[in-house]
């Protein structure tokens, strides 16, 4: 009964070893929690391909929901803004988020949903020396023909812990800058207005050709 005893003790002391080891890598999980959103978002994607020409306000607020405890569009708008965010009021930074989720959203979705079968592929993750709230996640996306396209993911843990991404690198265009660059020339065209610039955004981002961005890469 003893000997019966110590086995137990001695397995329950391995499997909290390799427990222990499995969550000692911080960038294994951390590439883990990246792949399961991101499968999860081409799951929806291909599960609601007819919603958005059924009924886009349905399509937006599922894609929403899916992608809001994922990726900090708080942050991500307010770096958009960038110095200018400090004319705006806190009821004007609220409206620019929500146009900025639905610009995104509104340009880019007809071309996700129609596209051809593609694959994400999560390859790696890397956390910062200097800062182990930082962090780097090297992706790749494969279409049907079998082009790859590298995109990165940079990531940053909140207070909460949980990791939040805030910025996407693909073909090496920093795309957070590109519309940050496109908000400053929008208020220098429109001589600093900054609520006229809230308001025709989704013209803004219809503008901002991407495609020509990477081209140039």
């Amino acid at each position: 009964m003893i000997a019966l005893k110590q086995r137990f003790i001695w397995m329950f002391a391995m499997l909290a070893l390799v427990a222990g080891q499995a969550w000692a890598d911080p960038e294994a999980d951390l590439k883990h929690y990246v792949d399961e959103n991101t499968q999860k978002l081409v799951q929806k994607l291909n599960e609601e391909k007819g919603l958005y020409e059924r009924d886009p306000e349905a399509f937006y607020a599922s894609m929403n929901e899916t992608l809001d405890q994922f990726v900090d569009f708080r942050r991500i708008a307010a770096r958009v803004m960038g110095r200018y965010a400090r004319q705006t009021s806190p009821e004007q930074r609220d409206e620019f988020v929500d146009k900025f989720k639905r610009s995104l959203f509104d340009s880019y979705a007809q071309a996700l949903v129609t596209a051809d079968n593609f694959e994400i592929r999560v390859l790696d993750a890397s956390i910062m020396d200097q800062n182990a709230d930082r962090a780097s996640v090297q992706m790749e996306v494969v279409t049907a023909s079998g082009n790859r396209y590298p995109v990165t993911y940079s990531m940053y843990r909140n207070s909460e812990g949980r990791w939040l991404m805030e910025n996407v690198i693909v073909e090496g265009v920093n795309i957070g800058l590109a519309f940050r660059d496109r908000f400053a020339q929008e208020m220098e065209q429109n001589r600093g207005q900054v609520q006229l610039v809230i308001d025709n955004w989704s013209d803004a981002v219809e503008a901002l050709n991407l495609d020509e961005e990477l081209d140039r890469s």
